[in-house]
């Protein structure tokens, strides 16, 4: 503002549109996680209720089923991981859609644990890490303040902490511009962040822990998934000895497989986080900072790597051996172990997963490697995100109508986000007005489809409870038959 009566400047105001603290609170957090929860449980006692001949899809049962009706754990979460992953560009985000993405971090392996942070910085700190203003001591007495790629901005907002005012001919100062400590200065160090940094800072994690907090996660994680099996194992094992004849003869293949199991349990974790591991270990090569984490990053994700490789050749050497046949879904030996792959898609289309791999894997490289060029990473994953959805569409792969409706609908609803990434890229120079408006339109979309998803699994749930366990239906009707039969002999 100027003064009528001469041309000096008399006040600047400057105000920023926002509500990121309704769309920030732990409340979002906890939701998604009981509708993560919720998927994980309906996929279980979906499983244990439809396949007989052992405990769930995973050691027996008829081959060549579908495990459950869409949305199924893997797809929800892969939907919380979009969202987070698409808080990670490197745009000017208005604050209401940052903090709606934080709130999906924990899908990705991220979790605000300052105890685990510090013995990660100390980690850090005797492998070669620097950790000068990189570490959560930093970040805990640091402001964060999200930085664009125009320069200028970083100086208008230093200069901001002087303000001069001229009230009736009198000229006041407050504060100097020069980064001295003032009355309005904030007793924080001022850290520009953007991108993946101010991602995972936001979220309490030092950028260059980023990965070694999700190894740290993935391994305690997978420790609690071991010691459930092997706790399940003992019981099973106790109930055996002393059940005096009780002990379920469909449990018994679960006594003899626990090994199997638990390497097929950590083959599914593996395949559920390739795509956000692979995101952390090329940010982890490109930041660099301790040379155990990135010795670590690059041994993990050459191990997953192998993995998934060595699987992918086994299955496809398998289909091609016995095309005939189709021994993948009719082999129940076959299917036991290697269905996790393609269990959703149709005889035909059981190669889907391998495009699916490889499209994890192409986006996690564009928005890691590009890091700092939103406009790379936005067109980068429009490209990607637009031929996988036109597969989607051409193919229709999945064994299930609700798996073809709701994975083409995630997608769809993928694409228009990206699509809506690219207001917030700075080169384009949109608006700021347009891209809060955008960024609501993305806050509502998305919640939108989490809802449905949410809404989908309750009544899966309600559909499970009610309706009748196929095999149990099987022998009814044998029994029947057999009773029928029976009468007519007699007579």
């Amino acid at each position: 503002m100027h003064s009528l009566t001469d041309a000096n400047p008399v006040a600047c105001i400057n105000a920023a549109v926002k509500n990121d603290k309704s769309v920030a609170t732990s409340a979002v957090s906890y939701a998604a996680v009981g509708i993560g929860a919720g998927a994980l449980a309906l996929s279980g006692v979906s499983a244990l209720s439809a396949l007989g001949g052992g405990i769930g899809g995973v050691v027996g049962g008829h081959a060549g089923a579908p495990t459950m009706s869409s949305p199924s754990f893997t797809e929800v979460v892969g939907w919380f991981q979009s969202m987070a992953m698409n808080g990670m560009l490197s745009v000017s985000y208005p604050p209401i859609y940052r903090s709606f993405t934080s709130n999906f971090g924990f899908s990705t392996g991220l979790v605000s644990w300052t105890a685990l942070q510090t013995r990660i910085d100390k980690f850090r700190a005797n492998t070669g890490g620097n950790l000068t203003t990189d570490s959560v001591a930093y970040l805990q007495n640091s402001t964060l303040t999200w930085d664009s790629s125009d320069v200028g901005k970083r100086g208008l907002y230093l200069l901001a902490r002087q303000i001069t005012t001229n009230v009736n001919g009198t000229t006041s100062t407050i504060g100097t511009g020069d980064g001295n400590t003032t009355a309005l200065d904030s007793p924080k160090t001022v850290n520009f962040v953007r991108g993946i940094q101010g991602y995972v800072e936001a979220l309490q994690v030092p950028a260059a822990s980023t990965f070694l907090t999700v190894l740290l996660v993935f391994s305690i994680l997978l420790a609690a998934i071991t010691a459930s099996i092997l706790l399940l194992k003992l019981i099973l094992e106790t109930w055996s000895l002393f059940g005096s004849g009780s002990f379920p003869k469909r449990l018994t293949s679960f006594r003899k497989r626990y090994w199997w199991l638990l390497a097929k349990t950590i083959t599914n974790l593996i395949l559920l986080l390739y795509g956000v591991w692979v995101l952390y270990c090329i940010y982890q090569f490109k930041i660099g900072d301790s040379w155990a984490a990135r010795v670590l990053a690059g041994v993990t994700l050459a191990l997953f790597t192998v993995v998934l490789l060595g699987f992918t050749w086994r299955i496809y050497h398998i289909a091609h051996k016995y095309p005939e046949s189709s021994k993948l879904y009719n082999d129940k030996s076959t299917w036991q172990k290697y269905s996790l792959f393609y269990s959703s898609y149709k005889e035909g289309y059981w190669w889907l997963f391998v495009p699916a791999i490889v499209y994890m894997f192409v986006k996690s490289c564009i928005i890691a490697g590009a890091d700092g060029h939103g406009l790379v990473q936005s067109a980068g994953q429009l490209i990607v995100e637009v031929i996988y959805l036109v597969l989607l569409l051409w193919l229709r792969p999945f064994a299930l109508k609700s798996g073809n409706w709701i994975n083409v609908i995630i997608q769809v609803v993928r694409v228009i986000s990206v699509v809506c990434v690219l207001v917030f890229v700075d080169e384009l120079k949109i608006s700021d007005q347009s891209k809060t408006i955008t960024g609501v339109v993305l806050v509502v979309l998305q919640s939108v489809l989490t809802a449905v998803l949410a809404i989908l699994i309750a009544v899966n749930a309600i559909i499970g409870c009610v309706r009748m366990n196929p095999h149990r239906r099987r022998r009814k009707e044998a029994g029947k038959l057999f009773a029928l039969s029976s009468r007519m002999m007699q007579v």
